[in-house]
């Protein structure tokens, strides 16, 4: 049976990483339990997703709200909106391309996303990637964000990468593959070390 994060879960999770981690227990501490980031599902949490690429919050939501302004967001809207129109939300030419092929996939029934999300996370994965534009981060990030999973980890994001360095006082950022071996401690809860990383950046960055 697939898991999601919840308020108790969560606790619990906290509780673990804190005890296996002395300098993740410090954040703790310091700011108390992290915000349980949660997006939407489906179409509309997979397009904020793509939006987010290689963005900062501020201009992915900006972007994001504009978009949403246009139409109600599902797949048979956005085929119908114009390049001109997306563009003046905020969206980039590869962008677009990777919200139609997207938005082309799920209606044309090459994917659904309902049964998606009752896979587990390989199968997801596999799924999803086969959309272009769709690499490993914005999986990761539908998975954690979206659908809640608990072992969900964006080895390739960069802030995470920052406050690990930080965190850490490392000489050197880790790379995402060095990232992503250091997550194999947090396992099973490897979507919380994110989130309290993430909050430890913020936190750092306010």
């Amino acid at each position: 049976m697939v898991q999601c994060l919840n308020a108790t879960s969560m606790t619990q999770a906290v509780a673990e990483l804190t005890q296996r981690d002395r300098d993740l227990a410090s954040v703790i501490e310091a700011w108390g339990h992290p915000p349980n980031w949660e997006r939407e599902t489906g179409f509309v949490g997979l397009v904020r997703t793509i939006v987010g690429q290689q963005l900062s919050i501020a201009s992915t939501t900006a972007i994001f709200t504009r978009l949403s302004q246009l139409v109600p967001l599902t797949p048979a809207n956005f085929l119908q909106l114009d390049n001109t129109q997306l563009q003046a939300a905020g969206l980039s030419q590869r962008k677009i391309l990777y919200c139609r092929e997207l938005a082309h996939a799920i209606a044309t029934n090459v994917i659904d996303l309902d049964e998606l999300a009752l896979l587990d996370d390989a199968s997801i994965r596999s799924q999803l990637r086969q959309i272009k534009g769709i690499g490993d981060w914005t999986v990761d990030i539908y998975l954690l964000m979206s659908l809640q999973r608990p072992d969900a980890f964006p080895s390739g994001d960069l802030a995470l990468a920052i406050a690990y360095q930080k965190l850490k006082s490392l000489p050197k950022r880790p790379t995402p593959t060095e990232l992503e071996a250091i997550s194999e401690n947090w396992k099973p809860w490897r979507a919380v070390a994110a989130r309290i990383l993430w909050h430890y950046y913020l936190m750092q960055n306010a």
